[in-house]
């Protein structure tokens, strides 16, 4: 049985393949396609990547270490007919030393240009699931109104001494992708 995170809420993972489901449902009627777009920074203790390549997204699919690998991008958010539209797989294991944390994001793309915000999305969650059997470990879902945020950070994996822990997020931003991207570099 999975568990349901509220914000702030940790729990330990207790397992070394995991992976990050992002779901969401756009509005309709705003004239374009909302494609969200989910991403994971890989941070260093000093909370900045070690380097541009420890940042997974979809021009990016891959971290150095392999540990961190994107399934692509849905650019529409309509091909998962309710469930993840985007997944990053986690193998714990083969994560660098030097990192400490990995914050998984979602934000969208041309928001801005398309007059788009997470206010317009529904039924947004970040889950996650041990990689080798599908079982759901937990679920957050993103229930708060961002009306003007083009980007959230949904959650993170951090170390504590051996261990993995999740964390529920939550955090939204007005200046989208490049906003984080300038937060984590």
């Amino acid at each position: 049985m999975a568990i349901s995170l509220e914000k702030g809420q940790r729990i330990g993972i207790g397992l070394s393949k995991v992976s990050v489901g992002l779901g969401w449902d756009p509005n309709q009627g705003t004239g374009y396609d909302f494609d969200l777009d989910a991403s994971a920074f890989m941070l260093g203790s000093n909370g900045k990547l070690p380097q541009d390549e420890f940042f997974v997204f979809y021009n990016n699919p891959k971290s150095p270490d392999s540990a961190v690998e994107s399934t692509g991008d849905d650019t529409t958010g309509g091909s998962s007919d309710g469930g993840d539209d985007e997944t990053v797989n986690v193998d714990l294991e083969k994560v660098d030393p030097k990192v400490q944390e990995i914050i998984f994001t979602a934000t969208i793309y041309k928001a801005s240009e398309r007059r788009q915000n997470f206010g317009q999305v529904r039924n947004s969650y970040i889950r996650i699931y041990n990689t080798i059997t599908n079982e759901e470990i937990a679920r957050y879902d993103l229930d708060e109104d961002f009306s003007v945020e083009t980007a959230v950070e949904f959650g993170r994996l951090y170390r504590r001494g051996a261990e993995w822990k999740f964390e529920a997020m939550g955090l939204g931003n007005k200046g989208g992708l490049e906003a984080l991207v300038n937060k984590y570099q």
